[in-house]
Parts: C-alpha cells; sequence; structure tokens
C-alpha cells in the first residue's frame, strides 16, 4: 500500500491516478475528505488528518509500502525555512519511528546547495533529515514548474505582455506538474535504493521568450515579455498576500537564476513528455 500526501493537489492527484489505474493499493491523506471524492470513487483509501499533527500523521503512513511526501509552500510563514525544518523533522521522525521501507520526497532542483536558493532551502533541509534518519529515499528534484506562470496570465490576456523577474532570453529547467505525478508514482512503484536522486525537467529548457512564444500561439495575438527588476519582487509579492519574508525568499530564488545557481547537480536526468504549449492551454482554460 502506498500512502500519498498532498493527494488533492496538481502532483499528488496525479501520482495517486497513476497508482490506482496500474491496481496498486492507494491511501491519500487529505483535510477535507470532500475534495478526495473523486480519488475515492476510483478506489482509493481516504484517511483524514493534519500533516502538522504527529500522531496523525503517523498513524496515516502505518503499514505504508512506500510514502510520497510534499513540502508545500506557506505564503504567510513568518520564518519559512525555519518553521518548515521543524515540520519536516517530526514527519520523518515519524516515517523512521513507523519503519517505513521507502519515501518519495517532492525535492528541487538546486536541492543540493546549503544556501542561496530561497525557499528550495526547505527541501534541501528535508533531504539531509531523511539522510540522517537513514530512511531508504528517492528524491525527486522537479525543475521550475510551468505551472507557475498561472499568476500572470490576466496580463498575458488583457495587456499581452508576460511579466518576468527572469530575463527574457534566460532558458531554465521547467516541468509540468502531470510529469512530475508520473515519475512519482513510478518512484514508488520501483522501492527503495538506497538514496536516489531524480533530476526531473521537461522536453526541453524554457525561456520566458518561449512562454510568450506560447501564449502567443495559443491566443492569437502577440505577447512580449516584460522584464521586472528583482528590486520589485519583495513589493509585488507582498501585494499578492505573502509575508515580507517568502517573498524575500522568492526574490534569493529568482537572483539564484540569474546567478545560473539553479540547475541540476548532475546524476539521473530524467526529461518530461508534457511540452509548455500543453499546459499553457490547460492554464487558459
Amino acid at each position: 500500500m502506498y500512502v500519498i500526501t498532498g493527494a488533492t493537489g496538481h502532483v499528488g492527484s496525479v501520482a495517486a491516478e497513476a497508482l490506482l489505474a496500474r491496481g496498486k493499493q492507494v491511501r491519500i491523506v487529505v483535510r477535507d475528505v470532500q475534495k478526495a471524492e473523486r480519488l475515492k470513487t476510483l478506489g482509493a483509501q481516504v484517511f483524514v488528518a493534519d500533516l502538522t499533527d504527529p500522531t496523525a500523521f503517523a498513524r496515516a503512513v502505518r503499514g505504508a509500502e512506500g510514502v510520497f511526501l510534499l513540502s508545500p509552500p506557506d505564503m504567510r510563514a513568518h520564518d519559512f525555512i525555519a518553521e518548515r525544518k521543524r515540520l519536516t523533522e517530526g514527519q520523518i521522525g515519524s516515517l523512521a519511528a513507523e519503519s517505513v521501507p521507502h519515501v518519495v520526497l517532492l525535492s528541487s532542483i538546486g536541492a543540493q546547495h546549503a544556501s542561496g536558493t530561497g525557499p528550495i532551502l526547505s527541501v534541501h533541509n528535508a533531504e539531509r533529515q531523511l539522510h540522517a534518519a537513514g530512511l531508504a529515499a528517492t528524491f525527486v528534484r522537479a525543475a521550475y514548474f510551468v505551472e507557475n506562470w498561472a499568476a500572470v496570465i490576466p496580463a498575458v490576456k488583457g495587456d499581452g505582455i508576460l511579466p518576468s523577474f527572469i530575463a527574457a532570453d534566460r532558458s531554465v529547467p521547467s516541468v509540468s506538474t502531470p510529469d512530475i505525478g508520473q515519475v512519482v508514482a513510478q518512484s514508488l512503484i520501483d522501492g527503495p535504493r538506497d538514496v536516489r536522486v531524480i533530476e526531473l525537467s521537461g522536453p526541453r529548457d524554457v525561456s520566458p521568450n518561449d512562454v510568450a512564444q506560447a501564449f502567443s500561439r495559443i491566443l492569437g495575438k502577440p505577447v512580449n515579455v516584460v522584464e521586472a527588476p528583482l528590486e520589485a519582487a519583495v513589493p509585488t509579492f507582498t501585494s499578492f498576500g505573502a509575508s515580507e519574508n517568502i517573498a524575500s525568499l522568492f526574490r534569493e530564488m529568482y537572483q539564484c537564476i540569474a546567478e545560473g545557481r539553479l540547475v541540476p547537480e548532475g546524476g539521473e536526468l530524467v526529461r518530461g513528455k508534457t511540452e509548455i504549449e500543453t499546459t499553457l492551454r490547460t492554464l487558459l482554460s
């Protein structure tokens, strides 16, 4: 039996469906049972729990052959890295106490760095915690999510501009969430291989210019990149409701991209199949 946390999200739902389609037993961990109806209909066992509750988390993973663990951002956190480090420490302690034989962690490109990566540092810490706990783990280091461009769709549709904190011509490894979910499912089925690192990106690296051109083709009108200075990152994110701490971390991440440090470490390189235009069409629908 496989346990999927974040099962109602973009990655977790795909992973759960892929496992169910292959006849695997799946337990999904959710906060809201109503959001789990579709997966329940497909055959998933639904377990309602708050993942910040160590007792509930331990019950959720008990008896699992493999567990998918993810650490979603908290846009209102006041000290995200420290808060998330405490949370994952407790969760990984429960995984070790329950003798879970295999953990698949949704990590990130750049997780090999111990500083200067913004919110990505949270999964660097989780990787280190899994190492220290002696758990067999697979780290799926996903590239920049193509779905991140959803935030600027109003400007794309209304004004024909693509605001970007990434230089217009800088190509960065990018991946769509369905590809991540499929790789997560396959990693769980593959089982433990001591410590395995998968550097996952899409069919090709993508620049903001590439994204703008794809939007242009879909919408049938010109879309042009407008580069935003890094100094605007913090006020932009706080205007959307993010805390000052989170906004500063995202600024640091974009600085990391600008410096060319947000790249795969090497090792097992995997490319997904979903083209950016496919994902952008879905975001526009």
